[in-house]
């Protein structure tokens, strides 16, 4: 292609510019600019593989980047990925995200010596933004009744797991376990959320609480609710997926940074995800699919992907209290078949290709 069509399209040269580039080392030393930043080893390089046992127990086979059949955990590990999220729902309609399908995952994560990030959602299904459903178990229980619970729960999962990490809650914008603990009743909301924290700080001291927000527009509100009723964790997670919460990375490092100036915390990014493709694998439909949710810039391919997670780690590492980042579900591949229409909605925004080899992306993970 000649310079000027190249100059004449921007994101065409910034794509070509990236085939050149990709190889040579990014992270892990000082820009050569005094000014800029210093671009840190980030000390939490996650993915929640959550889905892993129920895509295994179908026999789903994944390859690592030269087509060795591996296991997840291992091409993760590989890749430099140091710690694994794993949800875990109350008394869900099947043994998948249960208790004891949680253990077992933790204990296999700890044998590759990766940490464990255990997201506790206080539902029998998904809690997001826009669904917090208490579990069917404490459906009719005062507030008071339900803290206690909150408690005794929390307490017992923790010396069963021991992670390292620890969510009080998924995504929590609105609160949780509706309606005691919407956000609009502030008083039980932050009754119930001390409560979880209590159980982990009473006997799992060493192990680092996060407090889950989807986004960052409101965030500095929600996080000063919390500064205000005196709420103690550590660590502030956000979601950041560009379809919904943003396309711009430079208003990304703004909030950030305006985030952890007044809120003085450690932040981690507890998900993220880019399609490496809009088509799909199964007939069931995707998550992110359409060309409006892309980030401009950043096509929906494989390589446009591992620069979009790579630039997305960048702004992480040079953020004053960045320390880390979680890629969800980099394993919800199709693994039903392709004529299923209860699939995954995820498999174009996975870490592995249509046929279960991992993808170029997967490099986001090395320190």
């Amino acid at each position: 292609m000649e310079l000027n069509s190249l100059q004449r399209n921007p994101i065409k040269m910034r794509y070509y510019i990236a085939l050149i580039i990709l190889s040579l080392p990014l992270f892990g030393c000082k820009k050569s600019n005094g000014d800029a930043p210093e671009v840190k080893e980030l000390i939490i390089r996650a993915a929640d593989i959550s889905a892993l046992p129920e895509i295994e127990q179908a026999g789903t086979i994944f390859y690592d980047h030269s087509g060795t059949a591996k296991d997840v955990l291992t091409i993760l590990h590989e890749n430099g990925c140091n710690t694994i999220r794993i949800r875990l729902w109350h008394t869900p309609e099947t043994e998948h995200s249960g208790l004891q399908e949680v253990i077992q995952l933790a204990e296999r994560v700890k044998e590759k010596g990766m940490k464990v990030w255990l997201d506790f959602h206080y539902s029998d299904t998904w809690a997001d933004p826009g669904t917090q459903d208490k579990p069917a178990a404490w459906e009719s229980l005062t507030t008071a009744e339900l803290a206690d619970s909150v408690y005794s729960y929390t307490q017992k999962v923790m010396a069963l797991i021991e992670p390292e990490y620890v969510q009080i809650g998924n995504e929590i914008n609105a609160g949780f376990l509706w309606n005691n603990g919407h956000i609009n009743n502030q008083a039980d909301f932050i009754t119930l959320l001390k409560s979880g924290i209590e159980a982990v700080r009473d006997h799992h001291p060493e192990t680092k609480i996060i407090i889950h927000y989807a986004g960052y527009n409101a965030a500095s509100w929600f996080f000063g609710v919390l500064q205000n009723q005196n709420v103690d964790y550590d660590i502030i997670g956000l979601s950041y997926y560009p379809a919904w919460h943003g396309k711009s990375f430079d208003e990304l490092t703004t909030a950030l940074n305006q985030l952890v100036a007044g809120i003085k915390k450690d932040i981690v990014i507890a998900e993220t995800a880019y399609p490496f493709t809009l088509e799909w694998n199964d007939w069931t439909n995707n998550s992110v699919g359409l060309a409006s949710h892309l980030m401009s810039g950043y096509p929906a391919t494989e390589l446009g992907q591992k620069v979009f997670l790579l630039d997305l780690k960048e702004v992480i590492a040079k953020c004053p209290k960045g320390i880390g980042f979680a890629y969800w579900a980099p394993e919800w591949v199709a693994f039903k078949g392709a004529e299923a229409t209860n699939g995954s909605p995820w498999e174009n925004m996975t870490l592995f290709d249509f046929d279960n080899k991992a993808l170029s992306g997967m490099e986001v993970f090395n320190p």
